[in-house]
């Protein structure tokens, strides 16, 4: 029986990367004077990067850091308030409504709630970002979701299955009575080498990404009559894990 649901955040329960994220980054490099602007195929390649203050860093190893980040301390200074101005501003069109939840989420998180079953999040977002997401289902489902991993919760972030560790000891389940829905390839490495069943919905950056170890792979949980995933879908899902 299926007892607990991981979302990832980004491209998940919001899809967020093109609009959202990568706005955010580009409006604080403004803010702060930087002439860097990451255009869709750009932010595409840096996504590979999991992150958003690695995701800077890299960029700025490969393109030139600005003038003034001459230490290793200014460097990781600049990252710090970029990063922070960055998750106000997404914070922000989230909390406008310019970045909607994805079809088919909040029918799912009804109908897990409807059946006991624990809501949990593995992000690398900033926690700041995660509640703003989260305020999205209003206040009685945000309050019900039983824990959020998010940001710098583990040292290192996904692919590396450490949140997806840290979730497993939150919920002291089995794994068949768990199931992880992620959008990204990183994600998917990062729960599958949790032990985790995983199902993929694709988002605008992942839809042609490498997903061939996933449990299922669907381009959207879906809304009536376009519903693609249900809570007995996902258990089944489960129940396969344990049956492999």
């Amino acid at each position: 029986m299926l007892k607990a649901i991981i979302f990832d955040c980004d491209g998940v329960l919001v899809d967020t990367e093109r609009d959202g994220h990568r706005v955010g980054f580009n409006r604080a490099f403004r803010q702060f004077g930087i002439a860097a602007q990451w255009d869709v195929p750009l932010y595409g390649k840096l996504l590979q990067v999991a992150g958003g203050k690695e995701r800077m860093r890299a960029y700025f190893d490969e393109y030139g850091w600005p003038a003034g980040s001459d230490t290793e301390d200014r460097k990781d200074a600049l990252i710090r308030d970029l990063h922070k101005a960055k998750t106000e501003i997404t914070a922000g069109l989230v909390g406008e409504g310019a970045l909607p939840l994805r079809p088919g989420i909040s029918r799912i998180v009804d109908e897990a709630l409807a059946n006991d079953v624990i809501l949990g999040v593995c992000t690398t977002s900033n926690p700041v970002f995660i509640d703003a997401v989260l305020d999205l289902f209003g206040p009685e489902r945000k309050a019900r979701f039983g824990f959020v991993h998010a940001g710098d919760v583990v040292a290192r972030k996904k692919p590396d299955p450490a949140i997806y560790e840290l979730a497993k000891q939150s919920l002291k389940l089995p794994a068949h009575e768990c199931i992880v829905i992620e959008d990204s390839r990183n994600g998917l490495l990062a729960a599958k080498g949790a032990g985790l069943p995983t199902l993929i919905t694709t988002s605008t950056y992942t839809v042609d990404e490498d997903f061939s170890e996933a449990d299922r792979v669907v381009p959207e949980l879906g809304d009536a009559p376009n519903i693609n995933i249900t809570l007995a879908d996902l258990g089944e899902l489960a129940a396969e894990h344990e049956a492999a």
